[in-house]
């Protein structure tokens, strides 16, 4: 479906040309792959880009399968039928909480060299590269929305048609390119899904015009 992260960015650009050249556009992305596909995306709509870090909290022992997310601001959201159908325990809840906000601050730390950007007042897209149960970008739109924001965008290349509808509620609009009736991961739907590093986030950020000096 898609070539890579970029080839996705633009793409999506392509459904949101509604908000081309807008006054004070906001497009933020999640790292890491989301800000790969943001940079697209605030390229050619005449946005700002920036990041907003939010972790995945992963089932114990089963990593990949989300329990909730943390995203900056103190923002907590929980899948709780996930918690009950696996018996997930407060003490290991709070450990996996505990290990993502260490991370979550280290990346806060390793990507950004000055303040915030300001969302209120502002149309604001929220991307990342893909969904799976929408716990991530649910959290990343209730940070978001806590700042005020005159239109709150989520959008994204690809997720599964039903975690589309879940997410009608977390921001005014919801814009996915691709939502396939049948979806076992994001990767499936690109050609390249390597791992994006911290490093490749940094560079993004800091080729983006205005970007303050590290």
């Amino acid at each position: 479906m898609f070539r890579d992260r970029r080839d996705a960015g633009r793409r999506l650009a392509g459904l949101l040309t509604d908000y081309a050249r807008m006054p004070g556009l906001l497009v933020l992305g999640l790292p890491r792959g989301g800000v790969v596909v943001a940079a697209e995306v605030a390229r050619a709509l005449g946005g700002e880009l920036d990041v907003l870090v939010v972790r995945k909290l992963g089932l114990p022992g089963r990593p990949e399968l989300a329990i909730g997310a943390v995203a900056t601001g103190g923002v907590t959201v929980l899948n709780h039928d996930v918690l009950s159908l696996y018996g997930v325990s407060p003490a290991d809840l709070k450990a996996v909480a505990a290990r993502e906000l260490a991370e979550l601050d280290r990346r806060l730390s390793a990507y950004r060299s000055g303040p915030q950007p300001v969302v209120a007042g502002r149309p604001t897209i929220v991307v990342d590269d893909g969904l799976a149960t929408g716990s991530t970008m649910r959290a990343a739109c209730q940070a978001v929305r806590m700042q005020s924001p005159a239109r709150l965008v989520a959008a994204v290349p690809v997720a599964p048609a039903g975690t589309a509808d879940a997410l009608c509620g977390a921001a005014d609009q919801v814009l996915v390119a691709h939502a396939p009736a049948r979806f076992r991961s994001v990767g499936d739907w690109y050609d390249d899904f390597g791992q994006t590093e911290d490093h490749e986030v940094c560079e993004v950020l800091a080729a983006r015009p205005g970007a303050p000096l590290s």
